[in-house]
C-alpha cells in the first residue's frame, strides 16, 4: 500500500520509480537483488518524505507461472493452437514478458520466437512518420551453438536480420492509427531453432499477435505466411527441406480481407502463378487473422484510443484556402529540386500568414506535455547514468504526471502536417481529374531511359543506368573464392555466397547533406531485393567459376532507385563479360486507391515508374523484375487497408509491359556492354587432381602453398576435398609456372616419358640419381629406371630398345600397366642439353612407349575437365589471343583427349584457362 495517498496507483504500472534530483536513494535501505514478491523497499531523503513498502509474501515457494495468479493489470496465461497449412502453431502469452503491453511465444515444431511490444508513457512530437522500431535476433543457443567471435555474444545486427526487421513492420505500419504518437518498440527473438521451421514468417505471425494483444489502438491483426512451389503445388510455411526443391519463395501479410505485404524471388514464375501464390497465402492469413480477432477480444487489453490527437478539422479548411490555388502550379513544375523547393517556400507562407492572422502561436512549448527530465537514463543505449545513488533493475523510480496546456492555437507541427496532407490530396487529384502526372506523362507512361557501358575503364565492368532523374552507377568486380561474402547465422554455418549486390544510398543523389557511415536498413533491404531479382540470369559456378560482386551507388534518386540498380546491374554484368541467361529489367508501380473521392469511378489508378511524390502520396509501391515473359523478384507495401487480389493482376499486366520498354531502351545503350573479360579481370584455371593429393600442394601447415603463391606471384591458390584446384593470377605467365609446380607435385611416371633439362643430384658406380620433377628424385631401389642412350640420335633402330631388354618378369607385370590409368608429365631436361632422358618403370612396361613432347609440361595425375567447359571459358576472355598463342585449340582438345582415353581421372593440362 501507499504510504502517501496523494500518489494514484496508476504511478505504480511501470516497473521503475523516477525522482526528481533533489530526492537521493539512501543507500543504506536500498533493497538488495531478491525476487520483486518477497522484497521490500524504502526510499527516504531530506526533501522528498515519501515512503513506499511492498508487501513480502510469508511463504515463497517454487510455483509453475502457468498456474501463478497474474497481477491486476496483466494477461492471465493462456495458450491456444492455429491451424496453418498442413499443421498447427502454438501460440501461449502470460508466462513470458508480463510487463510489456504485449508478448508472445509462437512455436512451430522445435522452434519457438518470443516476441514483445511496449508502448512509452509519454508521447512524442507529432510527426508524419509513426514512431515505430522493430528488432529481430537469432539466439546462436536457440540451435545449441555459440558466437564464433572473440566476446562470444551476439553483436550488431547482421544483415538478414535486419531484413526481416523489414518484414515485421512493413505489414503492421499500415495499420496503426493516425495521430498515434506514443514511441511503441518491437522486440522479437528466437529462441530456438529445429532447422526445419523457418522463424521468420513465424517472426511476422508473432509481432502481429502481440501488438493485437497490447494497448497498441490499431485497424486489424496482423498475420503472416510463406508461401512455396514444389511440383507446381503451393506449400504454406514449407520445411527448409522442401525449399530447396520450391521454384517460388513467396511471403505474404495481411489481414483478414486484404493484402498489406507482399516479397518473394523466383525463377521466371508468370504472373498467372505469382497470383495463385498470393491467393493461397492470404487464405491463409484469413484464417489465422480471425483467429488472432478472437483471441485479441476475449485476453487483449484496452486499447488507448484516447491518446490518438488529430489536427484540428478547421486548420485543413485554412491551409486549402491559403495555398491551394498556388499549389496547383507548383504541382505542374516537373523538376523534383525546383518543386521541393518551391514547396518548401509555400509551406513557410502558409505558416507565416496562420502566425499573422493568430492561428499560429510562436512559444514552442504551447500544447505540449510539460515533462521532467529523465535523470536516470542516458542517450546511449549500452550506458545507464544514476544521479546521486546506484538503481538496480529491481528499483522503481518515480514517474511524473505531465501537466498538459490547453492549446489556444494551431501547432507549428500541426501545420506542417495538414499541409503535406493537402498536398497529397492535390496531387492525386490532379493525376485522377487531369489525366496526367507532374512530369507530364500518362498514367502507364515511362521516364526517359538513356544507359552507357565501360564508362570506368580499371573496372571490371560498369554501366551508368538514367531513368527520369533517378540513375544508378553500378560496378562489377570479379574474384576468386577468397572475395566471396561469408555469412554466419542460424541455417549455415560458414555459408559462403559467390554473388552478392551493395545498394548505397549517399544524401547528395537527393541534394541534401546527411550522415555517412554503415548502411541503413533501408539500403541493406533495397540491396537484397535487386540482388536476388538478378541472381536467377546468372551462370553456374562450373560454367563460370568467379565471385561475382555488383555495386549500386545511387547518384540520382527520385523514385524506383532500387529497379534502377537491377537495370544498371544487368548491364554491368554484361560490361563485365558474364555470361548471364537473359537481360532482366526492374520497375516500381503506384496506386491511387479511391479515385472516387477526386471524381472518378472508383476504380483504382495504377501508375507504371513512380517518381518519390508519387510513391509519398500514393497509396502503394510495388516493385517488380524480371524478363517479358517471367518474374525474378517483387516487393508490394501498401499505405491503406489493404488491396486485392484483381488490383494487383492488374498491376502485375501493367508493370510486364513497362518492363517491355524498359529492355528495349536497355537494348539502345551506348557503348553497349563488352561482353568479355576485362584485361584487368584475373585468370582463373581449374585443375583436377586426384583427391588423395590435396594434402601434397598444401603441404604441413600450408607451408607448401604459400610458397608456390610467393614463389609464382599468383593471388590465389583454392584447393577443394574433391581434388578440384582453382589457381587465380594476374597474369599468364604466373599462372603457367604454379600450374608447372603443381603438375609436378601429383605426377606420376609413366612408361615412354620423355624429361628434357633434367638435374643430376648426385653420380654413383651404378648410375646417376636425376631429379625429373621437384621433389621426385629417383631412388636406388629399382622401380624406376631412366635411360639417355635410348634417345640418342645415333642409336641403332635396329638393336633391342630397352623395353625388350627387361626380364620377362618385368614384361609381364607391364602388360597390366594400362588397365591402372598412369598419367604422363613432362618437366625439365639435362642442363647441357645433349639430349632427352626416356622413363622406363622397372615393374610397368608398356608394348608400345610413346613418347610424349610439352613445351612445359604435357600431363599429370588428375580428372579430366568436360571439354565444353574448356571451350566456354576459353572463349569468354577478352585475351582470349595471348592465352592461345602458346598453343593452338586443336592441339588442347587433343591432349585432353588423348589423356582422357587413357585414363578417366587424368589431368588436364592447363587448357581450362580464362
Amino acid at each position: 500500500m501507499l504510504a502517501n495517498p496523494s500518489f494514484h496507483a496508476p504511478l505504480l504500472h511501470t516497473n521503475r520509480w523516477r525522482l526528481p534530483l533533489s530526492c537521493n536513494l539512501h543507500r543504506s535501505l536500498r533493497p538488495k537483488k531478491a525476487p520483486r514478491s518477497s522484497s521490500s523497499l524504502l526510499f527516504s531523503s531530506k526533501s522528498c518524505s515519501l515512503v513506499v513498502r511492498a508487501l513480502a509474501e510469508s511463504q515463497a515457494s517454487e510455483i509453475n507461472p502457468s498456474s501463478v495468479e497474474a497481477p491486476p493489470g496483466v494477461a492471465q496465461p493462456f495458450s491456444v493452437k492455429i491451424p496453418v497449412g498442413d499443421r498447427h502453431i502454438l501460440v501461449e502469452t502470460g508466462h513470458i514478458g508480463r510487463q510489456a503491453s504485449g508478448s508472445v511465444t509462437v512455436t512451430d515444431g522445435e522452434t519457438i520466437v518470443y516476441t514483445s511490444v511496449c508502448l512509452a508513457d509519454v508521447p512524442s512530437e507529432p510527426s508524419d512518420f509513426f514512431p515505430l522500431s522493430v528488432n529481430y535476433q537469432e539466439r546462436f543457443s536457440a540451435a545449441g551453438r555459440t558466437s564464433g567471435g572473440f566476446f562470444k555474444r551476439e553483436g550488431r545486427t547482421k544483415d538478414h536480420e535486419v531484413l526481416i526487421c523489414r518484414l515485421i513492420d512493413r505489414p503492421l505500419r499500415p495499420t496503426m492509427l493516425k495521430g498515434f504518437y506514443h514511441e511503441t518498440q518491437i522486440l522479437s527473438w528466437v529462441l530456438s531453432y529445429d532447422g526445419l521451421h523457418s522463424p521468420d514468417s513465424l517472426a511476422v505471425t508473432a509481432a502481429g499477435i502481440a501488438v493485437a494483444l497490447s494497448e497498441l489502438p490499431i485497424s486489424k491483426a496482423v498475420a503472416g505466411v510463406r508461401v512455396g512451389m514444389v511440383g507446381n503445388k503451393f506449400i504454406i510455411n514449407p520445411t527448409t527441406k522442401e525449399m530447396e526443391d520450391s521454384e517460388l519463395d513467396l511471403l505474404v501479410a495481411g489481414t483478414d480481407s486484404a493484402i498489406l505485404m507482399i516479397e518473394g524471388y523466383c525463377n521466371f514464375l508468370p504472373e498467372e502463378k505469382l497470383l495463385q501464390a498470393v491467393e493461397v497465402g492470404q487464405d491463409a492469413v484469413r484464417a489465422i487473422c480471425n483467429e488472432v480477432e478472437a483471441l485479441a477480444k476475449k485476453y487483449g487489453k484496452p486499447k488507448m484510443l484516447d491518446a490518438i490527437k488529430l489536427p484540428p478539422p478547421e486548420l485543413y479548411r485554412h491551409v486549402e484556402e491559403i495555398a491551394g490555388q498556388q499549389l496547383g502550379k507548383v504541382l505542374q513544375i516537373r523538376n523534383k529540386i525546383p518543386r521541393r523547393k518551391a514547396l518548401i517556400s509555400l509551406e513557410e507562407e502558409v505558416l507565416t500568414i496562420l502566425t499573422e492572422e493568430g492561428y499560429v502561436s510562436k512559444d514552442e512549448t504551447l500544447g505540449t506535455a510539460e515533462t521532467i527530465q529523465d535523470l536516470f537514463e542516458d542517450e546511449d543505449e549500452d550506458e545507464e547514468v544514476v544521479v546521486d545513488g546506484e538503481v538496480d533493475e529491481g528499483d522503481v523510480h518515480i514517474k511524473p504526471i505531465p501537466r498538459k496546456s490547453s492549446p489556444l492555437f494551431f501547432s507549428e507541427v500541426d501545420v506542417k502536417l495538414v499541409f503535406k496532407e493537402v498536398t497529397s490530396k492535390f496531387l492525386r487529384r490532379r493525376i485522377v481529374e487531369g489525366g496526367k502526372r507532374s512530369d507530364g506523362r500518362s498514367p502507364d507512361g515511362i521516364r526517359l531511359i538513356n544507359s552507357q557501358c565501360g564508362l570506368l575503364p580499371r573496372a571490371h565492368g560498369s554501366a551508368l543506368f538514367t531513368r527520369g532523374e533517378t540513375q544508378s552507377l553500378a560496378v562489377v568486380t570479379l574474384g576468386d573464392r577468397q572475395m566471396a561474402q561469408r555469412i554466419d547465422n542460424l541455417v549455415d554455418v560458414d555459408e559462403l555466397k559467390r554473388f552478392y549486390l551493395q545498394y548505397s544510398f549517399p544524401p547528395s543523389c537527393v541534394g541534401e547533406v546527411g550522415r555517412m557511415g554503415a548502411p541503413s536498413r533501408r539500403e541493406i533491404g533495397h540491396g537484397m531485393l535487386a540482388e536476388r531479382a538478378l541472381e536467377p540470369i546468372l551462370p553456374s559456378e562450373d560454367d563460370f567459376p568467379y565471385t561475382i560482386r555488383v555495386e549500386s551507388t545511387i547518384t540520382e534518386s527520385n523514385g524506383s532507385s532500387s529497379m534502377a540498380s537491377v537495370c544498371g546491374g544487368c548491364l554491368a554484368l554484361q560490361d563485365a563479360g558474364v555470361p548471364v541467361k537473359y537481360s532482366i529489367a526492374g520497375i516500381a508501380m503506384g496506386m491511387v486507391l479511391n479515385t472516387e473521392e477526386f471524381g472518378g469511378d472508383g476504380t483504382p489508378l495504377i501508375l507504371s515508374d513512380i517518381t518519390g511524390s508519387e510513391d509519398a502520396s500514393g497509396d502503394m509501391d510495388f516493385k517488380v523484375a524480371g524478363t517479358e515473359d517471367g518474374i525474378t523478384a517483387f516487393q508490394m507495401d501498401i499505405k491503406v487497408g489493404g488491396i486485392t487480389l484483381p488490383i494487383m493482376k492488374q498491376a502485375l499486366l501493367q508493370a510486364k509491359d513497362g518492363r517491355k520498354q524498359i529492355l528495349v531502351e536497355m537494348s539502345k545503350c551506348s557503348p553497349l556492354p563488352a561482353k568479355r573479360l576485362s584485361k584487368y579481370a584475373p585468370l582463373i584455371h581449374i585443375m583436377k587432381v586426384k583427391p588423395e593429393k590435396i594434402n601434397i600442394i598444401i603441404g604441413p601447415g600450408g607451408k607448401k602453398v604459400k610458397s608456390i603463391i610467393e614463389e609464382t606471384g599468383v593471388e590465389a591458390i583454392d584447393t577443394q576435398d574433391d581434388g578440384i584446384v582453382k589457381i587465380t593470377a594476374k597474369d599468364l605467365i604466373s599462372l603457367e609456372k604454379s600450374k608447372t609446380i603443381i603438375s609436378s607435385l601429383t605426377m606420376v611416371p609413366t612408361v615412354g616419358d620423355i624429361y628434357r633439362n633434367c638435374e643430376i643430384k648426385s653420380i654413383a658406380p651404378y648410375g646417376v640419381f636425376v631429379e625429373i620433377a621437384p621433389g621426385r628424385e629417383i631412388n636406388d631401389k629399382g622401380q624406376l629406371r631412366l635411360s639417355r642412350k635410348a634417345l640418342l640420335p645415333n642409336a641403332n633402330p635396329e638393336k633391342p630398345s630397352l623395353k625388350q631388354r627387361t626380364s620377362s618378369k618385368e614384361n609381364a607385370a607391364s602388360q597390366k600397366a594400362p588397365d591402372k590409368g598412369t598419367t604422363k608429365k613432362a618437366v625439365n631436361m639435362p642442363k647441357d642439353g645433349l639430349g632427352e632422358v626416356n622413363v622406363e618403370l622397372s615393374n610397368d612396361t608398356s608394348s608400345n612407349p610413346k613418347p610424349v613432347s610439352s613445351h612445359t609440361t604435357n600431363s599429370a595425375e588428375g580428372d579430366a575437365l568436360p571439354q565444353k567447359i574448356i571451350k566456354r571459358l576459353v572463349s569468354s576472355g577478352r585475351d582470349e589471343p595471348d592465352t592461345n598463342k602458346e598453343r593452338p585449340k586443336k592441339s588442347i582438345s587433343k591432349a585432353v583427349t588423348s589423356v582422357s582415353n587413357k585414363d578417366e581421372s587424368s589431368l588436364v593440362n592447363g587448357e581450362a584457362k580464362i
